[in-house]
C-alpha cells in the first residue's frame, strides 16, 4: 500500500491504494454513476483535436486581437478607459501601514501520468477542485506598499507562466486566491488601489481564457469578427463549459464572482444570449456581499467588464447602481463604525474610498445618456441623506457641458450638503473640473467664482488646498482680468508660504504657471501683476525653479511678436534669464546647455531700443557680463553690438551728408 499525504476535506476513499487493497475499498459513488462519460473525461479524449488547433494559433491570435480592437470602437473615442484611472487611484490611495498576503495554494502534487483508468481522472479532478481552496498555506506579513505590489505582479507573472506551460488548474488556483485579498479590508485606506491591483490578475486571466477559447474555434476555419454560438465548434464549446464549471465549483461568493465576471466575454461562445442572461444573475449575486465597500468595488469591476463586452445593456449598469444606493445605510451600521473605529478612520475619509468605484458605475451609466438623466440625478441627490457622495461623483460622470448649464444649482445642493460627511472642498474641486472645460452663462461666473472661492480659502490642510485651488486656477484665468487672477494667486502664495508647505507641492504650482501661460500672452500684463514673480520665489528647488524659467521662455517666444523696450519685461525676463543661466555648472549637458542658450538668445533678439544707441549698448553690456558661461550668447551679444556699431556710422554719416548740403545751400 502506497500512503499520500491526507488533506483536510479531501474524499473519502481519495487515497491511491493497490489493486489489492481497492479492490476491498468501497466503490465510489461518484465514479460508479459518471462511469467515464463526464464533460472532463470527454474532453481529455478531445486533446488531439485541441492539439491540432493550436497549430493555427498565430493567425486566429491576430484575428482575435482585431476583435478585441473592434469591439473597443463601440464605445467610441469619448469614453475614458479604465487605463487612464488606475494611475491616478494607485497615486491617490495609499498607506504606510504592513500589510500582508495570505495565499491558500493547494497541494503541488501532480497527478500520476501513468494511470489511465477513469475513476483514477475522476478523483484527481475532484481533489485539485479541493486544493483550489483547501491546502498549503502561504503567508508575507509586514509588506510595504511597495512589496505588496510587487508580490502581486509576481503572482500576475507566475499566472501567465503557468498558463503557458499548460499549467491551467495551477493558473485558476492564482486566481481564485488573488480575488479571495479582495475580502480584507484590514487596511482600508489602500483598498482602492488593491483592487486595482487584484483586477490586473483577473484580466489577464479572462483575456487568456477567452484567447485560448478562440484559437481552438480556427479549426476548420477561423471565426468571422461577429460570430455567433453557432459558428464556435463542439470542442471549444466543450472547453468553455468546463471553465464554467470549475469555477461554479468555487464555494466562496467573492472569488466565485471574481473569477466568472473575468470569463464573462466567453459567454458569446455558448449562446447569443449568454451574456444579456449572466449580467442580472452576477449582480444579484453581489447583494450577498456584507461589506459595503467591498461589494461597491465588485459591482464597479461587473460594470467594467459588463461595459467592455455589452456596453449596450444598461439594465445591469442601472441595477447595480441602485444597490449601491441601497448599501448606503449600512455605512452608519454598527459594523461599518466599529471597523473604522478600530482602524482610526474618519468617516470623511472613508467615504472617499467610494469615489473610485462610484464615478465609474455613474461614467458607465451617463456614457452618452441625454440631458434628462442629470436632472434626475440631480433630483435624486437632493432626495437621499448623505449625498455628497453620490452628488461628487454625478458631476465627474456627466458631460462638463450638462453640468456647467447647472453650476448654479450645483452650487446650492454643495451649500446643503453636510460637511461632516463629505468635504465641500471635494465637491467644489469636481465642479471646477467641469468648468474647466465648459462655460457656465455668462451673468453667473462671478457668482460661482465667488462661492467657490469662499470654501476654498478656508481649507487647512495646504495639499488639499492646492488641489481644489489648481483647478479653479484655469477658470479665473479663462474668463477673468489680470486683477481676478493676482488675487488668486496672492491667496496661493498666503496658504503655501508658511511651513514651506510650497515645498510639497511643486507639481500643482507648476500647473498654475502653466494654465496661467495658456491664457495670457501679453507680458506686458503678466508682469505687471504684483503678485506672479512672488509667486515664482515659491519655486526654491533648482531643478524646479529652471524648468519653470524654461517655460515661461518658451511661451515668450513663441508669442511675442514684435520687438520690445518695456522695462517691466525687461526687468523680469532678464530675472528670469540668469536663473537659468546661474544654473549651469561643470556637472552641466552640453545639450542642456544648447537649450539654455537658445531661449535666453531667443529673447535677446527681441529686445531693441530703436535710435537709442546708447540704451541698446547698455543693455547688451549688462547681458553680456549676466550671462557670461554661455558661449553661444555671447556670440550673439557681439553680433548684435556690431549691428549696433555699422548702425550708428550710417546714421552718423546721413546726418553728416544733411549738414553739407545744407552749408551749400
Amino acid at each position: 500500500v502506497t500512503d499520500t499525504k491526507t488533506r483536510r476535506g479531501t474524499r473519502k476513499g481519495s487515497t491511491s491504494s493497490s489493486s489489492s487493497s481497492s479492490s476491498s475499498a468501497p466503490a465510489d459513488p461518484l465514479s460508479s454513476m459518471l462511469d467515464g462519460t463526464d464533460p472532463l473525461s470527454m474532453f481529455a479524449a478531445a486533446s488531439s483535436g485541441e492539439t491540432s488547433a493550436m497549430s493555427h494559433s498565430s493567425s486566429t491570435g491576430d484575428l482575435g486581437r482585431k476583435k478585441r480592437i473592434k469591439e473597443e470602437e463601440v464605445l467610441g473615442a469619448d469614453f475614458e478607459p479604465w487605463s487612464t484611472k488606475r494611475g491616478e487611484i494607485l497615486a491617490r490611495f495609499t498607506t504606510t501601514e504592513k500589510l500582508s498576503i495570505n495565499l491558500f495554494m493547494g497541494s503541488d502534487k501532480a497527478p500520476n501520468p501513468g494511470s489511465s483508468a477513469v475513476s483514477e481522472k475522476v478523483r484527481t479532478r475532484l481533489e485539485e477542485l479541493d486544493d483550489l481552496e483547501e491546502g498549503s498555506q502561504r503567508q508575507l506579513l509586514n509588506l510595504s506598499q511597495q512589496d505588496y505590489a510587487n508580490r502581486i505582479e509576481e503572482l500576475n507573472q507566475s499566472l501567465k507562466e503557468a498558463w503557458s506551460t499548460d499549467q491551467k488548474v495551477k493558473a485558476l488556483k492564482i486566481v481564485i486566491q488573488c480575488s479571495k485579498l479582495l475580502s480584507d479590508t484590514s487596511v482600508i485606506q489602500f483598498y482602492p488601489s488593491k483592487f486595482v491591483l487584484i483586477t490586473d490578475i483577473l484580466d489577464t486571466f479572462g483575456r487568456l481564457v477567452y484567447e485560448r477559447i478562440w484559437t481552438m474555434c480556427s479549426d476548420p476555419r477561423p471565426l468571422p469578427d461577429s460570430f455567433t454560438a453557432e459558428d464556435v465548434n463542439d470542442t471549444a464549446k466543450e472547453t468553455c463549459l468546463n471553465w464554467f464549471f470549475k469555477i461554479a465549483s468555487i464555494r466562496e461568493l467573492l472569488p466565485r464572482l471574481y473569477v466568472e465576471t473575468a470569463i464573462l466575454k466567453c459567454n458569446n461562445f455558448l449562446s447569443k444570449l449568454g451574456v444579456e442572461e449572466t449580467l442580472p444573475r452576477l449582480t444579484a449575486m453581489i447583494r450577498g456581499i456584507g461589506d459595503p465597500l467591498v461589494a461597491s468595488y465588485a459591482r464597479a469591476y461587473l460594470c467594467r467588464v459588463g461595459m467592455e463586452v455589452a456596453p449596450h445593456l444598461k439594465e445591469s449598469l442601472n441595477a447595480n447602481f441602485f444597490d449601491l444606493l441601497t448599501t448606503f445605510r449600512q455605512i452608519s451600521g454598527d459594523s461599518v463604525q466599529k471597523q473604522l473605529h478600530i482602524q482610526r478612520v474618519e468617516v470623511p475619509v472613508y467615504l472617499t474610498l467610494y469615489s473610485p468605484a462610484i464615478n465609474w458605475i455613474l461614467q458607465c451609466i451617463a456614457y452618452r445618456a441625454p440631458e434628462q438623466l442629470l436632472t434626475e440625478m440631480m433630483e435624486r441627490c437632493k432626495m437621499m441623506a448623505n449625498n455628497a457622495l453620490l452628488l461628487n461623483s454625478t458631476m465627474r460622470a456627466f458631460r462638463p457641458e450638462f453640468v456647467a448649464t447647472r453650476a448654479t444649482d450645483f452650487i446650492s445642493m454643495i451649500k446643503d450638503c453636510d460637511e461632516s460627511g463629505f468635504p465641500k472642498h471635494l465637491l467644489y474641486r469636481s465642479l471646477g473640473r467641469s468648468l474647466a472645460c465648459a462655460d457656465p452663462p455668462e451673468s453667473e461666473r462671478l457668482t460661482i467664482l465667488n462661492d467657490a472661492w469662499k470654501v476654498i480659502t478656508k481649507v487647512r490642510n495646504p495639499q488639499d488646498y492646492m488641489n481644489c485651488a489648481e483647478i479653479w486656477v484655469e477658470f479665473t484665468c479663462r474668463h477673468f482680468t489680470k486683477r481676478e487672477v493676482n488675487t488668486v494667486l496672492a491667496d496661493i502664495i498666503k496658504h503655501m508660504t508658511p511651513d514651506r508647505a510650497f515645498e510639497d507641492a511643486y507639481p500643482q504650482l507648476q500647473s498654475v504657471i502653466r494654465k496661467i501661460l495658456t491664457y495670457f500672452h501679453d507680458f506686458s500684463t503678466l508682469f505687471s501683476m504684483e503678485r506672479f514673480l512672488p509667486f515664482l520665489d515659491m519655486f526654491q528647488k533648482d531643478s524646479v525653479r529652471v524648468e519653470v524659467c524654461k517655460s515661461i521662455m518658451e511661451v515668450f517666444i513663441k508669442h511675442q511678436l514684435e520687438l520690445t523696450r518695456d522695462p517691466v519685461i525687461l526687468n523680469a525676463m532678464l530675472h528670469i534669464c540668469k536663473t537659468m543661466h546661474d544654473s549651469v555648472n561643470s556637472l552641466t549637458l552640453e545639450d542642456e546647455k544648447r537649450s539654455l542658450a537658445l531661449l535666453i538668445i531667443g529673447f535677446v533678439r527681441m529686445v531693441s531700443f530703436g535710435r537709442d544707441f546708447e540704451q541698446q549698448l547698455s543693455f547688451c553690456v549688462e547681458a553680456r557680463a549676466t550671462f557670461c558661461n554661455l558661449e553661444p550668447v555671447l556670440v550673439q551679444l557681439i553680433h548684435t553690438v556690431n549691428q549696433l556699431a555699422m548702425e550708428t556710422r550710417r546714421v552718423m554719416r546721413g546726418n553728416h551728408s544733411r549738414k553739407t548740403a545744407a552749408f551749400v545751400r
